[in-house]
């Protein structure tokens, strides 16, 4: 009996001592922690006031990217961003022909209902991206090519009619610019480095799908420097790829960093449903600011040329699968043979030559050579070094455009080449006349494209390009539109006709020759 009280008073006395070495333990862990808290919080404060005091930035701070449970902070970023995102709307004249199919630009952009009927207006949405105070916006050239009406909302419901400044199809990129009449700035987004952009960083996707308004996602960069995600016929191809929630609506939109920052214009989803399936495709900020500058100073953008010629690696994966695997091994691109009046070939530049190098700029392969020299317009030089024989070799290179000159070309004003004024018809005349829309020619140049194509004064235009005209500023739209594509046919298909006469059809070549 004197045993088994012993063994319990054993018991408890361990169990004591236990308890109280595991309080005190506890305490002592908590206090270190507390103070390696301060500490770091000390470190950082101190790091950050020298930082503000070495570029004399009063109102710089470091960011913290992690909430309190280590989790990433997009806040901030999403607050510097969704005041300059806009919401698009444009609206497009009814076809007369029925499309028998979608375009999947179109099913991207967000077009509605294909029932048959009267032809209707169509409705468009999109995103953009406000980059300047002033009113310059960013977007997807699908979003806006072909439309007669352009509006933008901003994230406080202000609404503004926009202009359509210029488009490019080979980058899918078009400048709008919006006017604020009480002269009031507009918050606008600012430019990133998309050069630096590393795969697996965080980002940010900020539009408008299915219209819902200022929606952010967040996702990592999946890959750089994609092709191949869109038609053939926009072949500057340099596709940030994303894994964050992009949908129809969102074309045009940001593609932020995590400080907020601009590194792209979301364009494009890979879907076989046309919503998001994991992946998305954004034009970067280094190549979209490029055109929105060529399209602001001159009216139309300006590439140059390096006036090389590349392997086909396409062909020869299918028909030569030797020379493929060799080419393969390359960590660069190899120059075939050179185009007529090549910059390169003056340089002196020889056949087989392997480019390394553009400006310090590392090229592993063509999609890069092409985005590198896709910054420059003509008339700039560049650094180009190349491999011969084992040996790298610089040159000076003057790039040149596709015509072998490095003169900047200037936009074509349509409304000069057409030669004409119009007069507005009243809806009293339009219903003499049994028209719903309509224009009257005034008058016509000796020298225009109109008194080429024998139309003359008192001509109806009904349509241009099966647009109904009413002003003179539907006609400017559709001609800005059409001069400022980069597709080879500038034309204009004008419907009308002379009262008591029958309705003529006329093209209008506008390619300034």
């Amino acid at each position: 009996m004197n045993i088994n009280l012993k063994q319990v008073i054993t018991i408890i006395i361990v169990a004591i001592l236990s308890a109280t070495v595991a309080l005190f333990g506890y305490d002592y862990i908590q206090k270190r922690n507390l103070s390696s808290t301060h500490l770091s919080k000390g470190i950082e404060s101190e790091f950050s006031r020298n930082f503000n005091q070495d570029f004399n930035q009063k109102n710089v701070r470091l960011t913290n990217l992690t909430t309190a449970d280590g989790y990433p902070d997009f806040t901030e970023a999403a607050q510097k961003t969704i005041h300059g995102v806009v919401h698009v709307k444009t609206t497009k004249a009814p076809s007369r022909r029925r499309q028998q199919y979608i375009d999947p630009f179109e099913f991207f952009f967000g077009f509605g209902n294909r029932e048959m009927g009267p032809p209707q207006p169509q409705v468009g949405f999109g995103s953009g991206v406000i980059i300047s105070k002033d009113g310059y916006i960013l977007t997807n050239n699908h979003v806006v090519e072909g439309a007669s009406e352009v509006s933008v909302t901003l994230n406080d419901n202000r609404e503004y009619t926009a202009t359509v400044v210029g488009g490019d199809v080979q980058s899918d990129i078009a400048l709008l610019k919006i006017e604020d009449s009480s002269g009031n700035d507009f918050e606008y987004v600012s430019f990133g480095d998309s050069d630096n952009l590393q795969v697996g960083e965080w980002v940010l996707a900020v539009g408008n799908p299915f219209n819902l308004t200022s929606t952010v996602t967040a996702g990592i960069v999946s890959a750089k420097n994609r092709t191949n995600i869109v038609g053939e016929g926009k072949s500057l191809q340099s596709f940030i790829q994303i894994d964050a929630a992009v949908n129809p609506g969102n074309s045009g939109g940001a593609l932020v960093n995590t400080r907020g920052e601009l590194i792209g214009i979301n364009t494009a989803i890979y879907s076989q449903t046309g919503n998001f399936a994991g992946y998305a495709f954004a034009v970067p900020i280094s190549i979209a600011g490029k055109i929105a500058s060529d399209i602001k100073e001159y009216g139309s953008v300006q590439r140059a040329v390096l006036g090389i010629l590349s392997p086909n690696i396409d062909y020869l994966k299918e028909n030569d699968n030797d020379k493929y695997r060799e080419l393969q091994k390359i960590v660069g691109v190899q120059i075939d043979d050179f185009s007529e009046r090549s910059p390169a070939k003056a340089a002196g530049i020889l056949k087989g030559d392997v480019i390394k190098s553009i400006n310090n700029a590392p090229i592993r392969n063509f999609n890069e050579l092409q985005s590198q020299i896709g910054r420059y317009r003509p008339g700039d030089k560049v650094k180009v070094v190349v491999e011969r024989n084992g040996k790298e070799h610089t040159y000076n290179v003057e790039l040149k455009n596709d015509q072998g000159s490095t003169e900047i070309t200037k936009a074509i004003d349509g409304m000069k080449l057409l030669g004409a004024t119009f007069e507005e018809i009243p809806n009293s005349k339009k219903q003499q006349l049994g028209v719903n829309s309509g224009i009257e020619v005034k008058s016509v140049d000796n020298n225009g494209k109109f008194r080429k194509e024998g139309i003359s004064k008192g001509f109806i235009i009904l349509r241009i390009n099966n647009i109904p005209i009413n002003t003179q500023n539907d006609i400017e739209k559709i001609v800005q539109m059409t001069t400022s594509s980069n597709v080879e046919d500038k034309a204009l298909l004008v419907a009308g006709f002379y009262p008591n006469g029958k309705t003529q059809y006329i093209a209008i070549d506008l390619s300034g020759e």
